[in-house]
């Protein structure tokens, strides 16, 4: 959600904490700050853009800093609500991701112990936490107050006189990046592919401090522990534009390559929860949030159909509150950046309940793949638009996989329909480059949305999901009010919202829903709603009903959600761009989602 950046070293800090800082600006925010020791504790921090706290830092030269972009969680946007704070002596500053639960009762406490606050923040009540704490050991003052803290946190701390920097992590992501006598912490390594490509991880409950000789990580009980570094294998080039005028066209561009890359050792590997995949599995629980809740429900038509095993989804929010029910189901857990903050929640709560988990994620080393039995890792590289595209359509793939394997295992789909899959989804990279071969015919349907205030989109079967997806797509990034819904629900009083100010975008799969969503499209047409629709190339029958059509590869019905999908999003930017919207950073909306 926010963006947490530390430097300890020779260069000067307020130039790689900014430089790293910018790499975070997808992630959302709505204020910027930074503090370096030079001369004692100074900090600058302002409302708004990063650019904007830039253009009024003053000098400020020393080699070590903490950096912070915020996304208001507690207290409005503004700058006396920015980070970093400082305690009442100026000796500490501190940034935080997360929320602090019971921030008003240690403030009370504090209060009554003469601290003064200047903010509306849980994250100051920890600063003058650890100065309460602070009789001479720093690293003890900092555990101790951390022991005090309900909720979730990623936080680094400097010290006036002493170039180390504390850290620490607990439901939040946070990263020690590993240098030549300079070290780095930061909440995404993209902050700090510039700088260095080794990293350490923290886990949930681990303490660190950070100084250009090393790093030293201590578990909660104090007891110093190892932490294997990895190494990142994309470069801050691959982050980068690359010459479109905006991340999310890029990314979507990008996934013919990023479903080639998750079937490439994945396509015929049998590795991922090997032992769940027999005939006694009872049923399967897709859990997620979002973007990743419609690859879920796609997933359940997918695992039905092919493995013909029971399968359920469920909101990650709503999964903790459901009551426990006499099955072992498979439980699997999908998030793209891995750190969701509910997605975690639900799978800390199946393995209380004992239920076998596997999750499906595009961050290697996330939080998730801690909390499950088993990981399956997409590999659509780094996504840096907040509207989740290239990762969607990995998460698919990731699911039609699963869904094989579980066939495979249960002999609920043969040989000879296996090899028929295998091979439909080998076509897919080639099925999304036709569909972005047209982007400039998806463009050309987008005016009538782009002038809308209210839009439906329609599917039935595995195109409901699919329009679920592209109606919050069009929500996210052109803030046109969309609703996606099952196409026989229209009656059930949709239909009432209906007029000639009410476009609607139907998909047309030939399945055996095709004839009722002809049916569907004319009811809507009686009411003068402008349509347009997704067909099938070659599709005559729909093309005299509607006002626009979309066409796209014509393929199985089962593996339609992927040229369907990919046509809506180009739709969604397009109307985006036609509206001026700043498309790939939506107002209020984060790229990772670490609070409840």
């Amino acid at each position: 959600m926010c963006g947490i950046v530390g430097y300890t070293g020779s260069r000067n800090a307020t130039e790689v904490l900014i430089s790293s800082l910018k790499r975070l600006e997808y992630r959302g925010y709505d204020s910027a700050g930074i503090a370096v020791i030079d001369g004692g504790v100074r900090i600058h921090k302002d409302k708004g853009e990063i650019a904007i706290m830039e253009r009024s830092l003053p000098s400020m030269r020393g080699g070590v800093g903490i950096a912070h972009t915020r996304w208001a969680t507690c207290g409005k946007p503004s700058k006396e609500n920015a980070h970093p704070f400082h305690d009442c002596t100026g000796k500490l500053a501190l940034v935080h991701n997360g929320i602090i639960e019971n921030h008003l009762a240690l403030k009370r406490r504090l209060m009554e112990r003469g601290h003064e606050f200047t903010s509306e923040t849980d994250t100051e009540v920890l600063v003058h936490l650890v100065e309460e704490y602070d009789i001479g050991s720093l690293i003890t003052a900092f555990m101790s107050a951390l022991r005090e803290v309900k909720g979730s946190y990623a936080v680094v701390m400097l010290v006036d006189g002493t170039d180390t920097l504390f850290a620490a992590r607990n439901g939040n992501p946070l990263v020690i990046g590993l240098g030549v006598n300079e070290n780095f912490v930061a909440s995404d390594v993209t902050a700090l592919l510039d700088y260095t490509n080794k990293v350490i991880y923290l886990l949930d409950g681990d303490v660190a401090e950070v100084s250009p000789r090393g790093v030293v990580i201590r578990d909660p009980d104090g007891n110093v522990v190892e932490r294997r570094p990895d190494v990142i294998t994309w470069s801050a080039e691959d982050a980068q534009k690359g010459g479109f005028e905006h991340f999310m066209l890029k990314e979507i561009f990008e996934e013919p390559e990023a479903v080639q890359n998750t079937l490439t050792g994945n396509l015929d590997s049998n590795a991922a929860g090997e032992d769940w995949y027999g005939k006694d599995l009872s049923s399967v629980r897709l859990v997620a949030c979002g973007t990743s809740y419609h690859a879920a429900m796609i997933g359940k038509y997918v695992l039905e159909k092919v493995a013909k095993v029971p399968a359920s989804v469920e909101l990650a929010s709503e999964f903790r509150y459901a009551s426990d029910v006499r099955e072992d189901p498979l439980v699997v857990l999908i998030t793209q950046s891995g750190e969701t903050a509910d997605t975690l929640a639900a799978a800390r709560q199946a393995r209380r309940r004992g239920l076998s988990t596997l999750a499906i994620t595009n961050v290697v080393g996330s939080s998730i793949a801690r909390e499950v039995g088993d990981v399956f890792y997409t590999h659509a590289g780094p996504e840096i638009g907040v509207a989740a595209t290239k990762t969607f359509m990995a998460q698919m793939v990731a699911i039609y996989l699963l869904a094989m394997r579980l066939g495979s295992a249960r002999k609920t789909i043969g040989p000879d329909a296996l090899r028929e899959m295998r091979s439909q989804l080998m076509a897919v990279p080639n099925h999304i480059r036709q569909v972005l071969d047209q982007a400039d015919r998806v463009g050309e349907a987008s005016n009538m949305l782009a002038e809308a205030r209210h839009a439906f989109y329609l599917g039935r079967n595995i195109s409901y999901p699919v329009m679920l997806e592209g109606a919050l797509k069009l929500k996210e990034i052109s803030y046109v009010h969309a609703e996606g819904y099952a196409a026989g629900e229209l009656k059930h009083g949709p239909l009432a919202l209906i007029d000639s100010s009410t476009p609607v975008v139907a998909a047309c799969v030939k399945d055996h829903t095709y004839e009722k969503m002809l049916s569907n499209i004319a009811e809507v047409k009686a009411r003068d709603a402008p349509v347009i629709a997704l067909a099938q190339e070659g599709d005559e029958d729909v093309q005299s009903l509607v006002d626009q059509v979309i066409f796209f590869p014509d393929v199985p019905p089962l593996f339609s959600p992927f040229p369907m999908t990919a046509t809506l999003q180009l739709l969604a930017y397009a109307v985006a761009r036609k509206k001026g919207c700043p498309i790939d950073k939506p107002r209020n909306l984060a790229k990772s989602v670490t609070v409840e």
